[in-house]
């Protein structure tokens, strides 16, 4: 017969083993979020469907979409935060940027920004967030903390898109979509600084990885336009594809990548500034990113409702993934 002490000590003994495989529980919970299959940290690519209002999520192990977030309106930029929390989406219809989780698609914040924002880029330390807004003329910079809008900066050219940080955080460079010049705003000073010449209609906007150089593509003159940071100037071009358009450079500096509205993407040596290879895409691709080890690059195609992926080793297509209606952009965490 139990006595009451020995009862008392095995219902303790009990609970302590409940809250222990609870514990248990909830580890193996959030660790099976984070980590893929073989303990491998998974890799996601969030494309903004502009004509869907939706956000597609691709796994990167897979190259399948794993799931949609539907945020309505008109979802054009896209950057993502360091630890992949948090999604800053500039949304045509609502002239806003949308804070969103990425855990659910769950709304943050919508930051009134101005009509027709474009791209959207976070500072290196993530403080701050750049927008495009087209109608305004301006670039307006958000505090990421607090998410309110903390100062603006009139462009001297007409129509900017594609506000991006060099990697010390000290400039922005916006091309002005309806001139030929690149404008540079110096962030601490919160002003237009100088104003760089390439070719007419420039796009995207990328810098080399050490922040000496930037390179911009020029849709209506089909050039890439290498700048030297510490002047502010053009130093050289090549022509690439038809009505090239996004761009961006591998983690080692040594090849860009343009997107051709004409349906391709052109490698280009940095050094050299020679087209070393072009690889068919789907139609109008746009902007694009790179798998963190560079291995793969996802370009989303606008006319086409897909992404391609291209495998940077062999330099070929390896397969186009189905998104909704008219992908804008990607990025991956």
């Amino acid at each position: 017969m139990r006595t009451p002490t020995s009862i008392s000590t095995a219902r303790c003994f009990m609970r302590k083993a409940v809250n222990r495989f609870a514990r248990f529980a909830a580890g193996v919970l959030v660790v099976g979020t984070m980590l893929a299959p073989g303990g491998v940290s998974a890799q996601w690519a969030y494309v903004p469907n502009e004509k869907s209002g939706s956000i597609s999520v691709i796994d990167t192990r897979t190259d399948q979409v794993v799931r949609t977030l539907q945020v309505g309106g008109v979802p054009r930029g896209i950057a993502i935060s360091a630890d992949g929390s948090t999604l800053y989406i500039t949304d045509a219809s609502r002239s806003a940027l949308q804070v969103i989780a990425t855990s659910d698609g769950r709304v943050l914040a919508s930051i009134t920004v101005g009509d027709s924002p474009e791209g959207v880029y976070l500072s290196p330390d993530g403080r701050l967030a750049a927008v495009a807004v087209e109608k305004k003329n301006s670039v307006v910079f958000v505090d990421t903390q607090r998410r309110l809008v903390e100062f603006e900066v009139k462009t001297r050219g007409d129509n900017p898109e594609h506000p991006v940080f060099s990697p010390d955080g000290r400039w922005v460079y916006v091309g002005a979509e309806d001139a030929k010049q690149v404008d540079v705003i110096e962030v601490a000073q919160r002003r237009q600084s100088h104003e760089i010449a390439v070719g007419m209609r420039p796009r995207g906007t990328v810098f080399s990885p050490d922040g000496q150089f930037a390179y911009v593509a020029c849709e209506i003159d089909n050039l890439l336009v290498k700048i030297e940071v510490a002047k502010h100037a053009a130093i050289a071009q090549v022509k690439v594809g038809q009505r090239a358009n996004g761009v961006i450079i591998s983690p080692n500096g040594q090849q860009v990548y343009v997107s051709n509205g004409e349906g391709s993407v052109s490698v280009v040596n940095a050094q050299s500034m020679q087209v070393e290879h072009t690889i068919a895409v789907g139609r109008r691709p746009w902007n694009m990113a790179l798998s963190p080890d560079a291995s793969k690059l996802y370009v989303a195609n606008g006319r086409s409702n897909s992404v391609s992926v291209i495998d940077t080793a062999t330099r070929t297509k390896i397969r186009d993934i189905e998104v909704q209606e008219l992908p804008w952009g990607v990025v991956v965490r």
